[in-house]
């Protein structure tokens, strides 16, 4: 059985096409989602929406108190860690982690980096050689594989690898490089474009990628048939 952490990052609470100025990263997670528990009905989900619940911003009790050892901290460092901790643990228990995102001026929202300061802990997610101060960090989300969906929307067009804005498009390769830090590499990209031309454009855009979504749910799924996910440790 697996288990998906479902995160949606838009400012925008409604689903295009649906709601009025509905969010076209809403609709993608919600499309794959959906998806995916019509296939495989027992998986469980555990679903956070960050974009109108943003995680706390880190503070510096948050980071005095997490770089203290676990048994030195006073009561006040863990209930400054507190908030960071459920969110860590939910993405832990995560095997498949699908990210609504839509690109702001040129990389992710305000929230959904909130989110990626919190979920990424020392002795939590990643961990240091002691032995060796200049030995790289050691992801430890490695235990089993986990998969990251990120499904964006933009209002331009040619932010994909090879396009003419790909070189303002932060977004995915920065979420690719914190994400793979912690040891989550297998990653999946599916994105809208066109928000600010609309018309035909546009809506060819959302049919690819909800075209893309269903195929890659198909994938996912018999992948897992035939190599099913281990239970964690």
């Amino acid at each position: 059985m697996a288990h998906i952490l479902q995160i949606d990052a838009s400012a925008r609470p409604g689903i295009a096409g649906t709601d009025k100025h509905g969010s076209h990263s809403r609709h993608l997670t919600q499309r794959f989602v959906s998806q995916w528990q019509s296939g495989r009905p027992h998986d469980t989900l555990t679903y956070r929406d960050i974009g109108q619940n943003p995680p706390s911003f880190i503070s510096h009790d948050w980071i005095a108190s997490a770089f203290t050892p676990e048994d030195q901290r006073e009561p006040w460092m863990q209930e400054a860690l507190a908030e960071s901790d459920l969110l860590v643990d939910e993405l832990i228990a995560a095997d498949i982690v699908v990210i609504g995102a839509p690109l702001y001026n040129f990389g992710m929202p305000a929230a959904l980096k909130a989110w990626i300061d919190q979920v990424i802990r020392l002795g939590r997610t990643v961990d240091l050689d002691a032995t060796n101060p200049i030995a790289p960090p050691i992801p430890k989300l490695t235990d089993r594989p986990r998969h990251a969906i990120i499904l964006s929307a933009r209002g331009g067009i040619g932010f994909d690898p090879g396009g003419e804005m790909a070189h303002m498009n932060h977004l995915e390769p920065n979420l690719a490089t914190a994400l793979g830090f912690i040891g989550i590499t297998r990653l999946h990209y599916i994105a809208i474009e066109g928000q600010e031309a609309g018309g035909e454009l546009m809506a060819n855009s959302v049919a690819e990628a909800i075209g893309k979504v269903e195929a890659l749910v198909d994938k996912l799924q018999m992948s897992l048939e035939t190599t099913p996910i281990s239970e964690p440790a």
